[in-house]
């Protein structure tokens, strides 16, 4: 798998997963410091990079069944992930417009891997 061309979306959803994940460190230090908001935040940052991760694994996986499922658990990771932003956002530690523009990114990730996803049958 690694050694075939990764197409342009896929490409996107690599590049675009890392930049959300140092996001989603600089949040977890912001919250940390300013808010001292630990539990919630760490749950959001552990899924926020794991989806980059994952991808990550997705380009080195040797077969289309592995890269499917490291794609899938990436999916999963940014479900998740809009779930731990909602709840910051809703419990007031999250000013709407920081959770907006994370909101839309986690949301746009979805929907990338869902298109992988779908193409490649797993969805």
């Amino acid at each position: 798998m690694s050694n075939e061309p990764f197409d342009a979306e896929q490409n996107a959803v690599l590049t675009k997963s890392y930049k959300f994940a140092v996001r989603m460190l600089k949040l977890y230090e912001h919250l940390r410091l300013t808010r001292h908001e630990y539990i919630v935040s760490r749950q959001a940052v552990r899924s926020g990079t794991s989806i980059g991760a994952n991808v990550e694994e997705a380009v080195g996986a040797i077969s289309k069944a592995e890269f499917s499922a490291k794609l899938s658990i990436a999916y999963k990771e940014a479900r998740e992930t809009s779930y731990w932003l909602r709840l910051l956002h809703d419990g007031e530690y999250l000013e709407t417009k920081l959770f907006e523009s994370l909101h839309t990114d986690c949301q746009e990730l979805c929907k990338i891997l869902f298109t992988i996803l779908r193409s490649t049958g797993r969805a």
